[in-house]
C-alpha cells in the first residue's frame, strides 16, 4: 500500500530543515544571551550544511512557515489513512545502504537513491517523515549489510506506543548483541584524540 504523498522527496526533505530553524535560531539566541555567541566566534565548529541551514532559517516569513505547515499536515494526513487500516507500517530506516561516519561529524550519505536526486543529509533517511507527524516509531536492527547495520522502521498509530514496542520484539528472532565485536576490533585511526572520539561519539548518536 502507498502512502500517496504529493510531493517528491526532495520538496519533503527540504521541509524538515525549515520547519526546524526557527527552534534552532532561538536555541541559539538564547545561548548568546548568557554570553556564549556560537554563531560568533565559534561558528567555525559547525559543519557548512548546518550554517547554510540556519543562515536560511533566519530569513523565513510567516508565509514560509505557513506553507511548509501545510506540506506537514498532509504528510500525517498520508501516514493516518494507511494507518486506519494497518496496525504498523513496517520499512527500511534508510533508502540506501549505510554509509561510515564522518570522523568531523558531518556525516553525509548519497545524493542519488534510484536515480532520483536527494538531499545527502536526510533524504536517503526514512525516519523524519514522523517527525512530521509524531506517530510512535522504532528504528531497530535487521541485520548487516557487510561491516554495516541496517535497520527496519516500525510506525504505529497515534498513542499506541505499546504497539510498536510489542512488534519491536522481533529482534529477539535476530540477536544482534554479538555485532558489538566489531566495533571493539575496529582499530583506532592514527590520528585518533580525545577530541576526535568526541566527535564521533556525537555523530554515532
Amino acid at each position: 500500500m502507498r502512502l500517496g504523498l504529493k510531493r517528491n522527496q526532495r520538496e519533503l526533505s527540504d521541509v524538515w530543515p525549515r520547519l526546524m530553524a526557527p527552534p534552532n535560531v532561538a536555541a541559539l539566541e538564547g545561548v548568546k544571551a548568557f554570553g556564549v555567541d556560537l554563531m560568533g566566534e565559534h561558528r567555525g565548529d559547525f559543519p557548512p550544511a548546518y550554517l547554510e541551514r540556519i543562515d536560511a532559517g533566519q530569513n523565513l516569513s510567516a508565509m514560509d512557515v505557513a506553507r511548509d505547515r501545510v506540506i506537514r499536515s498532509e504528510v500525517s494526513d498520508a501516514i493516518q489513512v494507511v494507518l486506519a487500516t494497518h496496525e504498523l507500517l513496517v520499512s527500511p530506516t534508510l533508502a540506501a545502504m549505510p554509509v561510515d561516519n564522518a570522523s568531523n561529524g558531518d556525516t553525509q550519505g548519497p545524493t542519488h537513491v534510484d536515480g532520483i536526486e536527494v538531499d545527502p543529509l536526510i533524504g536517503w533517511r526514512l525516519t523524519y517523515l514522523t517527525n512530521f507527524s509524531g506517530h510512535p516509531t522504532i528504528s531497530i536492527p535487521a541485520g548487516l549489510s557487510g561491516r554495516l547495520p541496517v535497520g527496519m522502521q516500525l510506525i504505529g498509530r497515534c498513542c499506541a506506543d505499546g504497539d510498536v514496542l510489542a512488534a519491536a520484539a522481533v529482534e529477539r528472532t535476530r540477536p544482534w548483541g554479538d555485532s558489538y565485536r566489531i566495533c571493539e576490533q575496529r582499530p583506532l585511526s592514527q590520528s585518533f584524540s580525545p577530541n576526535s572520539q568526541q566527535r564521533e561519539s556525537g555523530a554515532n548518536a
